[in-house]
């Protein structure tokens, strides 16, 4: 099997408009979460998320682009620039016949679906404009990428709720590491931050008013963000070949399925997730020196991941760090995978390990080191990136340092 690399990483999210600027604000514990700012929020009982401030579509994409680019869309193009101008990579001939994307989201166009819902509901038109069904459709952001870079190989779009990305990176991985890609664009994107995202959400009451707090004994629900976050996996002696820039080597992956309830989470489809992607890349469990944490701040979710993580390491557990960077960037649902496998990256390269912010109050049900309000300056040769999502669907990416 071939050595799978990290080449290239684009991000535009809550904390930064590229790569630079978000893991500043990680390494600083910066909180990306404020006032929601959009049409009708007033009617809302959630006010508050990881929303893209300042973002300027028409600053970059001309008019006929924006007919046919949601917000996830956009996200994803500025994150795929930064991503492929860093790795180096243009793509013509085999390459480009092999290259393909592989893309994660929940929700897809549902900006695009709330105004065409609004204009045909309240405002009584009878027309929407023809584009609408190729603007809000999920593989959209990947299509649109394929055809900026003239990537032809496997391009689709993978849709489990909040595992998207994870489960779309692992695809991503598996190809390349089989021989069928010497390279593929993968991550993932999410735009849910609207009148009609955000009141679906308060539907669940798992939602919190005030901040994201994982792990926090007094921790009253999750935070939506929005953004996306693209990466570059190449094979490694193609990488090595031509001088690139590594920045991590993906080592592994496990998906699970709890087959058990639609959005209580299970602590032995989470325990058996973890355990298949360190068999997948057979590293020996105290090797394992942080985790990324799907960490949502309900608490459901970070008291079984905990108990999950409690199982699987053992003894270990006590000795390595595990935060959820969803307290500064909030949860991106299908895009929440790619925006943290930044924070496994500065981990890995930069021996940074990102905190979780809010923390106030330990949690016997969640006794692990989560890296509280603080980032630590810590070297690590290993991480784990979990997400686990509503239907019972878990996925979980194992990295090395190069």
């Amino acid at each position: 099997m071939n050595r799978v690399v990290i080449t290239g990483a684009g991000t535009i999210n809550a904390l930064g408009k590229n790569v630079p600027e978000t893991l500043e604000a990680m390494r600083e514990g910066r909180c990306g979460i404020a006032e929601l700012e959009f049409r009708d929020v007033d009617r809302l009982s959630i006010k508050i998320g990881g929303q893209v401030k300042g973002f300027e579509p028409e600053a970059i994409f001309n008019r006929q682009q924006l007919t046919l680019y949601d917000r996830f869309t956009q996200f994803t193009l500025m994150a795929a620039q930064e991503a492929i101008t860093q790795s180096g990579l243009t793509f013509g001939g085999e390459l480009a016949a092999t290259t393909g994307v592989v893309l994660g989201t929940a929700g897809g166009g549902v900006g695009t679906w709330d105004d065409n819902y609004r204009s045909v509901y309240e405002d009584g038109k009878n027309r929407v404009h023809p584009f609408v069904v190729p603007k809000l459709m999920n593989n959209a952001a990947a299509s649109h990428v394929s055809m900026q870079y003239n990537l032809k190989g496997p391009s689709f779009t993978v849709s489990t709720a909040c595992a998207s990305s994870n489960h779309a990176m692992s695809q991503a991985f598996a190809m390349v590491r089989s021989g069928m890609s010497k390279a593929m664009v993968t991550g993932g994107s999410e735009s849910m931050l609207c009148f009609g995202g955000v009141k679906a959400w308060e539907g669940l009451r798992v939602m919190s008013r005030d901040a994201c707090r994982p792990f926090s004994a007094n921790r009253n629900g999750m935070v939506q963000g929005e953004g996306a976050a693209i990466f570059v996996f190449e094979e490694f002696e193609h990488a090595r070949a031509r001088g690139a820039e590594i920045m991590a080597e993906v080592v592994g992956f496990a998906m699970t399925s709890d087959a058990s309830d639609i959005v209580m989470p299970s602590k032995q489809g989470a325990a058996r997730a973890i355990s298949g992607a360190l068999a997948d890349a057979r590293i020996p469990r105290d090797k394992i020196g942080y985790i990324n944490a799907h960490g949502t701040g309900t608490a459901a979710n970070d008291k079984t991941e905990c108990a999950a993580v409690a199982d699987v390491f053992g003894t270990h557990a006590d000795k390595l760090m595990i935060s959820s960077t969803k307290s500064m960037h909030g949860h991106l649902i299908g895009g929440t995978g790619a925006v943290e496998l930044l924070a496994c990256i500065m981990a890995l390269r930069d021996g940074v390990i990102a905190p979780t912010i809010g923390y106030e109050e330990p949690d016997p049900e969640c006794a692990l080191d989560v890296v509280p309000n603080e980032a630590r300056d810590v070297a690590v040769e290993y991480a784990l990136s979990n997400a686990f999502a509503f239907g019972g669907l878990n996925a979980v990416l194992a990295l090395r340092r190069v």
